[in-house]
This record gives structure tokens, sequence and C-alpha cells, in this order.
């Protein structure tokens, strides 16, 4: 039986992270899930989670919240991250040139493709002044 999804919520900013990976580690532990699917988990979420933190503060507009929920279902494993903060569509950023030498690339970036390639499905949605990016990844 999955255990009850995690909900948590944290102020957006780098000190909050770590807490943050901390629940999902635990969480991953009492639904049973491998090392891979854990990893996956954590990177991604804690990305998404830096990305507000780092880009998504500061101004009128700025993110004043984190929310991540992790859910676990018949489809494998379910992780929802959302903000208050400024409209940001992170599916609508340019893949990194992976190929190009480390002194032709440009800075950032990487987590993103990180993201991307680490999960089955990758959505992002704007509502009720809300950046909501639904991660889904494999249970094994």
């Amino acid at each position: 039986m999955p255990p009850e999804p995690l909900n948590m919520t944290i102020s957006p900013d780098t000190d909050s992270v770590p807490g943050l990976l901390d629940a999902i580690e635990s969480w991953c532990d009492a639904a049973g899930l491998g090392p891979g699917v854990s990893h996956r988990l954590g990177v991604v979420v804690e990305e998404l989670a830096a990305n507000v933190a780092m880009h998504g503060t500061g101004g009128p507009d700025g993110a004043t919240f984190v929310s991540v929920s992790v859910a676990q279902d018949p489809d494998g494993i379910r992780a929802v991250v959302e903000d208050d903060g400024r409209p940001f569509d992170p599916l609508t950023q340019a893949a990194p040139d992976t190929e190009a030498t480390l002194e032709d690339r440009d800075v950032g970036g990487l987590g993103l493709h990180f993201a991307r390639v680490m999960t089955r499905a990758l959505a992002y949605v704007r509502e009720a002044g809300r950046n909501r990016v639904t991660a889904v990844f494999d249970a094994a």
C-alpha cells in the first residue's frame, strides 16, 4: 500500500531546500522506492524548488512560497511543485547544448535538462496565480 502523499510548503529560499529533500527521502523510504527512483525524484524536485528560490523571488510579483506534493498511484510517482511568483514556464527554456565545450556553453540550464530526461512526463500550467510543474516518474 502506498504511503500517504507528502505535502510540504517551504519558504522560497535555498536554505529551505535541504529540509524538503530530507522529507522526500523519508517518503521514498516509506514508499519502498528503489535508490534510482528516489534519486531522480530528489534531483528534479530540488531543481524546480531551487529555481524558484534563485530566480522567482524579489520584487512585487516574487514567490512567497514553494509547495510540493508527492504521491504514488498506479501510474507511477507524481510530484507537483507550485509557487505564487511571476509566470514562468520552465519548459519553454531551450535545451542546453551538451555537445559544446565547457568554454562555449551558456551558464545554467542543466538542471531543467536533467528534469526533462529524468521524468516520464513534465508539464507546466499557470492557474489561479500560481506556477505549477507536474513531474511523473516510473516507480521502478
